[in-house]
C-alpha cells in the first residue's frame, strides 16, 4: 500500500458509472484512495442502467464458505464411533451439537476472537481494582461448556473406558468455534485430574464437584499459575515460589509468576516450595506431590492440546472443500482442478492419521482410568503422549497454513477470521512443552522404563498390522513393517553410541514413531467391515512417503558428533564487512 500524501507522477484513474475520468497529475493518493473507497451502488443510473450493466463481473460477489454441522461432515469421526463406540445417544448428542454449533457457538468464538480481554487496573475514582473485562460470549461459552458436559463427561464414565472418546469427540468438535475457551477446559480437566489422583477427599471436594459440574452456577474453570521469571518447561528446578505453613493449615504463598493461564477462572492450581519458619524449604515436599502430580496433569493437557491441533485441520479442510464448489477459476470449480483437489487430499490424509492417533491416546487413557490397561497399554500411553502432541502441533501449522492457500487472498484477510485459525494452531506446538522439550521427553520415558515402552510399541504396532488382511493394502502394510525393522535396527545401533548421538536424534525418532503409528492405525481402521474405500486410500497414500525420517538421516550422518561445532557456527557465522 502506497503511503498517504504521496505524489501521483502519472495519470490515476476512477470508476464512474462506466466511464474513466482523468486524474489531476498533481492529485495526491490520499484523494485517490478517498474518491477509491466509495463502493459501487448497482442501481440505475442517468440513463436508466444499472452501473457497471456492462461489465462482465456485474453484480458478482465471491459466495464465502458455509460452515455446516462438523459432526455430520466429518466421515471418518462416524465411522470411528460406530467402530468403537456404537451409541445412538452419542451419536444424537453430538449431531444436535454440531447444530448448536453452526446456530449460535460459532459466532459467540468469532466475538471472542475480535474481542479480547482488557485489564482495568483502576476503577474512574482511582482505585486500583486489577479487574479482567470479558466479552459477553466468552462468559456464554462457560454456561455451554457446564450444560454440554465438556468437563463432565470424562469423568460421569458413563460409557465405561470410552468415555474419554466420547469428551475428546466433544471438544474436537468444538475447539474451532470456541474462540480459544478450550485453553481454561483443558486447564479444568488438568486440575480435575490431579485432585482426582491426589484422592477426592477434604477440602477439595468442593472444588473437584464444580470443575466436573453440568451445572452453570456451579462449574468452575481452574487456571494453572506454573510459569516464573525463568520460564521453560523445567519448573522443578526454576519455581523459587515458597510455602508458608499457617495455623490454620493453610499455606501463604510469596513469589513471582511470571504467566498464568485462565487467569479469569474460579480457582487455579499453582506450584510452591514448602519453607519453614526459618526460611528453609523442602527439595520438593511430598506435601501435595508437587511436580509428580504436574506430570501426572500433563498429560490430560497435552491430549488436549492434540484434539485442538486436529480439530483445526479439520475446520479448516469442511471449509476448504465447500468453498471448492462455490469458487470457480480459469473457467471451472475449484473442484474440479485436479491440482486442487491433489492438495486437499494430501490434506485429508493428514488429518486423518492425526485424528487415529489422537483417538488411540484417548482410549488409551480411558482404560488407565477406569483400571483396564494393560502393562503393555499403560507403557504405550506414556510413550505417545509426547509423541502425539509434538507432531500434531507441527501438522496442525502445516495444515492450517496450506488450508488457507486454498481461499487465495481471503485466507489472509482479517475479516473473514481465515487467520486466526492460523495464529491459534501456532501456539498448539508451544503449549504444554515445544516439539524439542517433548521429543527429550520421549527419551527420558525410554530410559526410565528401561526400554519397556519401545518394546511396547513395537509389540502392539506389529499386532495393527498382523489384523490386516485386505491385499489392497498389502503395499501400505509392507511399508509400515519396513519402516519398523528399520527403527528397530537404528536403535540397537544408537545403543554404542555416545549420549550425544540420541539427543541429536530425538526430533526426528519422535517423528518416525509418529508416522509408523499413524500408518498402522490407518491400515487398521481401513480392515474393519464398516471401512470406506476412502479409509484405505487414505492409509495407501499415508505410507507413500518416509516413514522413519530417523533412519534416513542416520544413513547421511546428520547425527555426527562433529556437525556440533559447525552448525553452531553456521547459525552465529559474523559478517565480515569493514
Amino acid at each position: 500500500m502506497m503511503a498517504v500524501n504521496r505524489q501521483v507522477t502519472r495519470h490515476s484513474y476512477r470508476v464512474c458509472t462506466g466511464l474513466y475520468r482523468p486524474l489531476s497529475r498533481s492529485t495526491s493518493v490520499s484523494m485517490v484512495q478517498k474518491e477509491l473507497v466509495r463502493p459501487p451502488q448497482d442501481v440505475p443510473g442517468a440513463e436508466g442502467q444499472a452501473e457497471f450493466s456492462r461489465a462482465m463481473i456485474g453484480g458478482f460477489f465471491q459466495e464465502r464458505p458455509m460452515l455446516k454441522n462438523p459432526f455430520l461432515e466429518d466421515a471418518l469421526l462416524q465411522g470411528y464411533l460406530r467402530r468403537h463406540l456404537p451409541s445412538e445417544a452419542v451419536y444424537s448428542d453430538l449431531r444436535v451439537f454440531g447444530d448448536r454449533l453452526v446456530r449460535e457457538v460459532d459466532g459467540w468464538g468469532r466475538e471472542c476472537e475480535v474481542t479480547p480481554p482488557r485489564l482495568v487496573t483502576y476503577d474512574p475514582w482511582g482505585c486500583r481494582v486489577d479487574r479482567i473485562v470479558t466479552s459477553p460470549a466468552w462468559q456464554r461459552m462457560k454456561d455451554l461448556s457446564a450444560q454440554e458436559g465438556l468437563v463432565a463427561i470424562g469423568y460421569e464414565r458413563s460409557y465405561g473406558e470410552w468415555s474419554r472418546v466420547y469428551q475428546m469427540c466433544k471438544l474436537y468438535l468444538y475447539s474451532p468455534s470456541s474462540g480459544l475457551y478450550t485453553c481454561p477446559l483443558a486447564m479444568t480437566d488438568g486440575a480435575a485430574k490431579v485432585i482426582q489422583s491426589l484422592g477426592v477427599s477434604w477440602p477439595v471436594a468442593d472444588a473437584f464437584s464444580r470443575l466436573t459440574s453440568r451445572d452453570p452456577e456451579h462449574f468452575w474453570t481452574s487456571g494453572q499459575w506454573m510459569t516464573e521469571r525463568r520460564g521453560g518447561s523445567d519448573v522443578g528446578n526454576g519455581t523459587e515460589t515458597v510455602a508458608l505453613p499457617q495455623s490454620d493449615g493453610t499455606y501463604r504463598l510469596s513469589g513471582f509468576k511470571w504467566f498464568t493461564s485462565a487467569t479469569d477462572a474460579d480457582m487455579t492450581l499453582t506450584l510452591a516450595r514448602v519453607t519453614d519458619v526459618d526460611g528453609q524449604t523442602t527439595s520438593l515436599s511430598e506435601e501435595g506431590r508437587g511436580v509428580a502430580c504436574i506430570a501426572n496433569m500433563l498429560t490430560v493437557t497435552r491430549i488436549h492440546n492434540s484434539v485442538s491441533a486436529v480439530a483445526g485441520m479439520r475446520r479448516v479442510l469442511q471449509l476448504a472443500r465447500d468453498y471448492a464448489t462455490r469458487r470457480s477459476t480459469f473457467g471451472k470449480l475449484l473442484r474440479d482442478h485436479p491440482l486442487h483437489m491433489q492438495t486437499l487430499a494430501r490434506m485429508e490424509v493428514e488429518t486423518r492419521g492425526a485424528f487415529l492417533l489422537v483417538m488411540d491416546v484417548c482410549r488409551l487413557i480411558g482404560r488407565e482410568e477406569t483400571g483396564h490397561s494393560s502393562q503393555l497399554e499403560t507403557h504405550l500411553l506414556r510413550l505417545l503422549t509426547p509423541v502425539a502432541k509434538l507432531y500434531t502441533g507441527k501438522q496442525a501449522v502445516a495444515v492450517i497454513s496450506e488450508g488457507l492457500e486454498s481461499f487465495g487472498g481471503q485466507g489472509y484477510i482479517e475479516d473473514t477470521g481465515l487467520p486466526a485459525m492460523l495464529r491459534d494452531a501456532q501456539v498448539l506446538s508451544i503449549w504444554e512443552g515445544t516439539t524439542n522439550v517433548l521429543s527429550l521427553d520421549v527419551l527420558r520415558c525410554v530410559s526410565r522404563s528401561s526400554g519397556l515402552v519401545l518394546q511396547a510399541y513395537f509389540t502392539h504396532t506389529q499386532s495393527l498390522l498382523a489384523a490386516a488382511s485386505l491385499p489392497s493394502l498389502s503395499v501400505a502394510v509392507r511399508s509400515v513393517d519396513s519402516a519398523l525393522s528399520g527403527l528397530r535396527e537404528f536403535l540397537q545401533a544408537a545403543a554404542l553410541k555416545p549420549p550425544g548421538f540420541m539427543e541429536l536424534a530425538a526430533r526426528d525418532l519422535a517423528y518416525s514413531l509418529a508416522r509408523i503409528y499413524m500408518g498402522a492405525l490407518l491400515i487398521d481402521h481401513a480392515s474393519w467391515e464398516g471401512a470406506s474405500h476412502s479409509d484405505a486410500y487414505a492409509a495407501l497414500r499415508w505410507c507413500e512417503q518416509d516413514l522413519c525420517p530417523v533412519v534416513s538421516k542416520a544413513a547421511i550422518g546428520c547425527y555426527n558428533m562433529k556437525t556440533l561445532p559447525l552448525d553452531a557456527a553456521l547459525v552465529y557465522e559474523e559478517s565480515t564487512s569493514d
